[in-house]
């Protein structure tokens, strides 16, 4: 993966919404939330790899958060979804991955859960793992992901802002036939409005026209790049932690709202994308927020996944895998077509010049 320094959205002067973001403008920003990648890069066909996010230390069976799922287009494969919808509870950290992997992958978080100490009497557990195929760039069938690669990405989770782009369950994804991956983004909530964080982290890997802040940006940039700016197919995961105090009825609302967010960016919503959200409270006690409360935590939702795909565009690399290339968001190109779309603070430019 060669190229220059590829900074976030916010970083080119790209402001999305009426809200801040946190200190780190990352899922990490919600206290307690860890994450952690591990990427699998092997000879000249293996792109892959495992992310996972671990909702608040010491997570497990018995001592679960409140949690719930959405899914858009059930293109896709999404374990231990079925029980959090119906207890309204995550029990496990959530992992990423790619599509043949998701059974190694459930298989050794649970061992996992199983090892950990004070776990000895627990028989039953609910791995939630979740996936796109990365099959483009990545020899799918030879099923990388092992234990090993699994704890890793568990064990390193860190409190700290998560590093994005061809990284983790990201490393062979396309999103909107440039190059996808991770992406995270955060938003607070001024005290008017509850006084809490949210943040999103995404798994790009769908189709669609891109477009960036409103503007046509892969319309724009078809001519240059033919094969790109509306590849169909292809499949997204976004993961949303909170920590105010909600219900799963209202996690699950909060997750559907993300999918707004998602919509911004182009979407297509293809018949072969599975597109999947996951939402959960980090909270302990208090009052759940009552509906009429929610719309703050709405609007944070949708503008946080939307900056969280972009997040993901801009970071990542151009990769080859399987004699294949996908290239990276062309940043220079793209800011061109931002600025003459007035999308870039005037007063905030990192000296990237037009191409």
């Amino acid at each position: 993966m060669e190229g220059e320094e590829r900074l976030r959205a916010r970083d080119y002067g790209l402001h999305l919404g009426a809200l801040d973001p946190g200190p780190t403008n990352a899922i990490t920003d919600v206290p307690g939330v860890a994450v952690g990648h591990t990427t699998v890069w092997k000879g000249e066909s293996v792109r892959t790899g495992v992310t996972a996010i671990v909702p608040k230390e010491g997570i497990r069976p018995g001592r679960p958060v409140p949690g719930a799922v959405h899914v858009f287009n059930a293109f896709g494969k999404l374990v231990g979804g079925s029980q959090v919808e119906e207890l309204g509870e995550i029990e496990t950290p959530i992992l990423l991955t790619s599509t043949l992997n998701v059974a190694r992958v459930a298989d050794a978080l649970i061992d996992h859960v199983l090892g950990q100490p004070g776990n000895e009497a627990i028989e039953s557990v609910n791995p939630l793992v979740a996936e796109t195929n990365d099959r483009l760039l990545n020899d799918a069938r030879t099923r990388p992901v092992d234990r090993e690669a699994v704890y890793s990405a568990i064990d390193g989770a860190r409190l700290s802002a998560p590093e994005e782009g061809s990284v983790g369950a990201g490393t062979g994804t396309v999103a909107f036939g440039f190059k996808g991956g991770i992406g995270t983004s955060s938003r607070w909530l001024p005290s008017a409005s509850g006084g809490c964080s949210l943040g999103v982290l995404v798994q790009t890997n769908y189709g669609g026209r891109l477009t960036i802040a409103g503007a046509p940006v892969g319309l724009e940039l078809s001519h240059r790049h033919p094969r790109t700016g509306g590849a169909p197919g292809g499949s997204v995961v976004v993961v949303l932690a909170t920590d105010a105090p909600l219900d799963a009825r209202n996690l699950r609302r909060l997750a559907r709202r993300s999918m707004l967010g998602i919509a911004r960016t182009g979407a297509d919503g293809s018949n072969a994308s599975g597109d999947y959200a996951i939402a959960f409270s980090t909270a302990e006690g208090g009052r759940p927020v009552p509906n009429r409360a929610m719309d703050p935590l709405f609007g944070a939702a949708i503008e946080a996944t939307e900056e969280a795909v972009y997040n993901s565009l801009f970071r990542a690399r151009t990769v080859t895998g399987r004699g294949r290339t996908v290239e990276a968001l062309p940043l220079r190109a793209t800011l061109a077509i931002l600025r003459r779309h007035q999308c870039l603070s005037a007063d905030q430019d990192p000296g990237i010049p037009p191409p």
